[in-house]
């Protein structure tokens, strides 16, 4: 990930060389690749324990997307 910030500051500062620039530009597209792999697979292992009204736990798959629960209030995690 540091690697990746460095590169788009350099970039950014548009003070390199063509060849250079091209170079550099490729290898964040493979960091971004490589970033957004990792993410997609802690996402899937990621999952959020709901109690249901008879107090038994249920597990649900984790989703980014997912900020309101069905009754369209906010998800709280409780420390129990």
């Amino acid at each position: 990930m540091k690697r990746l910030e460095e590169i788009v500051e350099q970039l950014e500062k548009g003070e390199l060389p063509l060849e250079e620039t091209l170079s550099l530009f490729e290898e964040g597209v493979k960091l971004s690749r490589f970033c957004r792999e990792k993410l997609d697979e802690a996402e899937k292992r990621v999952e959020i324990l709901l109690k249901d009204e008879g107090g038994i736990l249920s597990r649900e798959p984790f989703s980014l997307s997912k900020k309101e629960d069905d009754a369209g209030s906010e998800i709280r995690q409780d420390s129990e």
